[in-house]
Formats: structure tokens, sequence, C-alpha cells
């Protein structure tokens, strides 16, 4: 019997977007840290905010609360592909019994969206696993395998990860 299914289920975080959202940003599932916090990316060896705010123009010493509205602002969503799932500690390869969230309610009140990036090799293989099979995203959208910005990613550098992350830009309001 494996022990982490005794738990009950961790539950991801609410998107944090607007309807205007031109790019979406998918995690696999927040590690505990920032499940414990409430936020995205809460891990202070996370590169996440400090890419974004590269990309998007403001710092990363903002309160997250002023952070998440900067990224809204840009006409950027956060989310996970993940709703639910069974995972001792953060790391993606701990996941089990993932349950994901609901596309579908997403992709019709957001219509502006032109792309989906795609916050490590997790969260794209749970959305081909999960989501595509059961949505039909319009063909315009454009689907970006990003590197994961997590501190247990440390194979490539940070100027590479931004370099890489940069192909948000183009998108951005």
């Amino acid at each position: 019997m494996n022990p982490s299914l005794d738990k009950p289920a961790l539950n991801g975080l609410a998107a944090q977007s607007t309807s205007q959202a031109k790019v979406l940003v998918l995690g696999s599932m927040p590690g505990a840290i920032s499940l414990l916090e409430q936020q995205y990316y809460a891990h202070p060896r996370n590169q996440f905010w400090p890419i974004m705010a590269e990309i998007g123009g403001f710092s990363a010493n903002l309160s997250y609360q002023d952070k998440v509205e900067a990224l809204n602002t840009r006409g950027v969503a956060l989310w996970d592909v993940i709703a639910s799932c069974q995972r001792s500690g953060s790391l993606d390869s701990a996941i089990r019994d993932e349950q994901p969230n609901d596309f579908a309610g997403f992709f019709a009140t957001h219509s502006q969206l032109v792309a989906i990036g795609f916050n490590g090799a997790k969260a794209w293989q749970s959305f081909k696993r999960y989501v595509l099979p059961r949505n039909t995203l319009p063909s315009h959208i454009q689907l970006l395998n990003l590197p994961s910005t997590s501190p247990a990613y440390a194979a490539m550098s940070f100027a590479h990860k931004l370099k890489v992350w940069q192909q948000l830009k183009p998108f951005l309001l």
C-alpha cells in the first residue's frame, strides 16, 4: 500500500486571470510552500517571478498580489493543469491520482487566449493526457513548452531559462 494515498488529496489554487487574458501559463501542481502560502511560485528559489518580472517589465520585489496584478494587466493568466492529486513533498515525479482542472469552463470564459505556456515537462504531459483529448483548442492558440522554473530543475541556467521564456513576450499586452 502506498502511504501517500492514505493522505487527503491536495487541492490546487484558483486561476489568477481576467477574461482578457491572452496568455495562460500552466504549471503542473503547486509545491508544498505554494500551497501553504496559497500563492503561485512561492518557493524563494523558484525562478518564475524573476523571469516574468524581466519579461513583463515589473519588479520581482512587489507583493504577491501586485505581481499577479502586473501579470493580469499584461494579459497573463496563471493556473495549473492539475486540480487535485496525491503527492508527498513537492516533486512532480511524486504526483499520483491527478485530476485535471475544468479547462472547458476556462476556455469558454477566456476567448482572447492566443498562447498557452507550460512551466515544465509535467505540465505539458498532463495537459496532453487530460486536457487535449477532452477539449478542442482553437487552431490559433500556440502551445509553448517552457523549461521549469522550479529550483528542482537546475540543469539549465537562469539566463537560458529567461531566453526560452522570452517566447511569451510578443503575446503580452
